[in-house]
């Protein structure tokens, strides 16, 4: 293998069958999107929402990737080691990327949220001081973005200069940025999830909304993940590094995570309704209106829990490509109806059917185009896995004696 941190482990050339497909999307994602906000009705409204749902769609993939790195360090995992720099890539994507395709939320924010418009602010909002502030919701915006910035990029520095040096030092920096860190992404992605997507309805209340989106951000990450280091792999871009156990890995926390995601939305839902407070019900209440009750009662129900459950109980199904891949496919699509039921019925309140899908689909497909983008672009800069972590030895399942157990040849023997 390889020890110079300026060659080993780049993509090189092996990616340029993909460097087409992010112009692809992008093209595709903006004429959907254009065709979706004319055929609409609601204009500038309706481009607001579909960009608003297609940030929350990144934004999961980015805290995602940020989480991983951080539990990696926090478990000292070898399995992970393949992944760890895949996840880095991703995690930075959250700053300067993700802030500038906020731009236009942070434009287009009084037409998003309402409470921004009220000259007299109801007892709801005035409770939610001062976030639900015009001053509070930009402030809150910069900390959380520079906050995502710090811990992302740091780790991602000591990471890539742990490559050159190999030294320790490196090691418990990240490991520093991984033990205070995980306290703040639990609380930003919180923060994020309320000021951005439960600010829509600011006079609902929901103590667990924060884990709700946080759940399902780590479930659509984990086969994201799978599904890159796969195409890396058949590419020969890490060898031998990646084995059989990396995937299983990722296929059971991919399964841990829809059992937990479906645990904390059940419970939200049970304890709201058997509440019974209006200032929480409503929310529901709203969603079991026309074709809403039938994306939460049975295609949400379903499809995001039962069929991804069912399939990866079977340990060999976690690591056949045949299972795998249609499913990543799937939670893709069924994260996309998941955001779809958390923030449009605040602009249609009676059908997911309308021109405007077209727009959702349409900014979804442009944002993953320009963070394909990025994301290739980091790739082919860096080493694709970190050169010199300690745990890469066990990662590759090779053994490594300790030096006190190395027998020293005397000088002259043969």
């Amino acid at each position: 293998m390889s020890t110079n941190p300026h060659s080993a482990g780049r993509s090189g050339l092996e990616l340029s069958k993909f460097r087409n497909l992010p112009v692809i999307l992008i093209v595709a994602g903006a004429i959907g999107a254009g065709l979706g906000v004319a055929a609409s009705g609601k204009g500038v409204t309706q481009f607001a929402f579909s960009w608003l749902l297609a940030f929350m769609f990144a934004l999961s993939l980015c805290m995602g990737g940020l989480f991983l790195v951080i539990v990696h360090h926090l478990f000292d995992a070898s399995w992970s080691v393949p992944t760890r720099r895949l996840c880095e890539h991703l995690a930075c994507l959250l700053a300067p990327t993700m802030l500038i395709l906020f731009l236009p939320i942070a434009i287009l924010a009084k037409t998003i949220y309402p409470w921004m418009r009220l000259t007299n602010p109801d007892h709801a909002v005035q409770s939610k001081y001062p976030l639900f502030t015009t001053p509070g919701y930009y402030i809150a915006s910069a900390i959380l973005f520079g906050i995502w910035w710090l811990y992302s990029n740091r780790l991602r520095y000591w990471s890539l200069r742990q490559d050159e040096t190999g030294s320790a030092d490196c090691t418990r920096r990240m490991r520093f940025f991984a033990a205070s860190g995980v306290v703040l992404f639990a609380l930003t992605l919180t923060l994020a999830a309320i000021l951005w997507m439960k600010g829509l309805m600011s006079e609902w209340y929901s103590t667990m909304y924060g884990v709700t989106y946080f759940a399902a951000s780590i479930w659509v990450t984990l086969p994201t993940v799978y599904v890159i280091t796969l195409i890396l792999q058949r590419t020969t871009v890490l060898g031998n590094l990646v084995k059989e156990k990396t995937y299983y890995m990722l296929g059971s926390l991919f399964l841990a995570f829809t059992v937990f995601w479906a645990y904390v939305n059940f419970s939200q839902y049970f304890i709201i309704w058997n509440a019974n407070m209006p200032e929480e019900t409503f929310w529901y209440v709203l969603r079991e209106k026309g074709t809403w009750d039938v994306v939460g009662k049975y295609i949400i129900i379903f499809g995001h829990f039962f069929i991804p459950f069912v399939m990866l109980l079977r340990i060999d199904f976690k690591l056949k490509l045949a299972t795998m891949l249609p499913l990543a496919a799937w939670a893709w699509a069924m994260h996309f109806v998941d955001l779809e039921f958390q923030i449009m019925p605040a602009v249609h309140p009676n059908t997911i059917l309308t021109p405007g899908l077209l727009s959702d689909l349409g900014c979804v497909l442009l944002f993953t185009g320009v963070l394909m983008i990025v994301f290739i672009r980091s790739l082919n800069r860096h080493p694709l896995y970190p050169l010199k972590d300690p745990r890469i030895a066990e990662a590759m399942d090779v053994y490594v004696p300790p030096a006190a157990e190395v027998s020293v040849t005397p000088q002259g023997a043969k």
